[in-house]
């Protein structure tokens, strides 16, 4: 693939942050309480001193306490999935790793189904569940290195092996206690691992700001390693770059916030290899322009995809894992037929 001309990453990066505004608006307008979209903007612009409201009590609190939480949340999400995607692809130099690669989908589903089961006896999900979901989805990532990585010799490949392997395991756990449980708790689980924001509150996006702001800042920084370990380990070593010590960073860092987001919204699927590839696709393989880009598309194609996941079968709402997997699927299948034919 020809390294793309100025103008068009230019182009490219205009055009995803209006999308990004566009999704926000979209997160905040759209919902069972029509509220257009300047009356949201005046009571935005009215509490930093410009103008006056016309939104009423309810209509306000409407917006900022149910709309904007689970909006800004989905921001995090699908900032932290794109962005933990892309890092993972290229510390691994695998196109089709994701951020659940390590262990940390069956940790944090371990994790989730412990407190359901036994914590909430299957008739609630508990308020201990993220914190549970976080330390499986940690315990399982720390299994992962610590079987993988060993060694001066570990690759790439050794540690996707052993993610394989534990996730096997804490899956196989998972499945036990589930048989185990009552027909009531098996579904409470599952609503919980198909993802959602729809219990999103302010605390929520608290709880996990802290990890998505440190977190993503490390993947970032790490992107011109990346470009350098993209031509081999052997190589990279040659010029410089400690291969294992940027990996151990990076992978826990992705590692990390993933599994604070996925302990507060559960599991939500393909954001992590799609919006990776569709931005390679536009701006060409370099990181140091992947990894900043995924980032405000993932935040935007997250928010688009609850927005459609709480509107397309109101007053039902569908699980945000299934919205996700039913755009990603065929977006997925078009970025391999476009390789397999040579065009990328």
């Amino acid at each position: 693939m020809r390294t793309p001309s100025t103008l068009r990453v230019l182009v490219v990066t205009v055009a995803t942050i209006v999308l990004l505004v566009l999704a926000v608006l979209l997160g905040l307008v759209v919902g069972p309480t029509s509220i257009s979209t300047q009356r949201i903007v005046g009571d935005a612009l009215s509490h930093l001193g410009w103008g006056h409201s016309t939104l009423t009590s309810l209509q306000s609190t409407i917006v900022w306490q149910l709309r904007a939480p689970r909006m800004v949340l989905g921001l995090l999400a699908g900032a932290m999935l794109a962005v933990a995607g892309g890092t993972y692809q290229g510390v691994f130099r695998n196109p089709l790793a994701d951020p659940y690669l390590l262990g940390v989908a069956a940790g944090a589903g371990l994790g989730a189904t412990l407190a359901i089961v036994n914590i909430g006896n299957g008739t609630s999900v508990p308020a201990w569940t993220p914190l549970l979901a976080f330390g499986g989805a940690l315990v399982a990532v720390v299994a992962t290195w610590v079987i993988g990585a060993r060694g001066i010799r570990s690759t790439p490949a050794t540690l996707v092996l052993a993610g394989v392997a534990v996730s096997a395991l804490f899956t196989s756990a998972q499945t036990f206690l589930q048989q185990q449980s009552s027909t009531q708790s098996i579904a409470r689980v599952y609503i919980w691992l198909l993802g959602s924001l729809a219990s999103a509150s302010w605390s929520s996006v608290e709880i996990v700001v802290p990890y998505v702001g440190v977190c993503v800042a490390v993947c970032l920084l790490a992107a011109r390693a990346l470009d350098v370990m993209s031509v081999g380990d052997d190589e990279a070593r040659s010029l410089g770059v400690s291969v294992r010590s940027i990996r151990l960073l990076v992978v826990g860092a992705s590692s990390l916030g993933t599994a604070a987001i996925v302990s507060v919204v559960g599991l939500i699927g393909f954001v992590g290899i799609i919006v990776p590839h569709i931005v390679r696709l536009l701006v060409g393989t370099s990181y140091r322009r992947i990894l900043p880009l995924s980032v405000v598309f993932g935040a935007a194609f997250l928010v688009v995809c609850d927005t459609l996941a709480r509107t397309v079968m109101a007053p039902s709402e569908l699980p945000l894992g299934v919205v996700t997997a039913v755009i990603g699927a065929p977006v997925f299948v078009v970025i391999l037929s476009l390789r397999r034919w040579g065009t990328t």
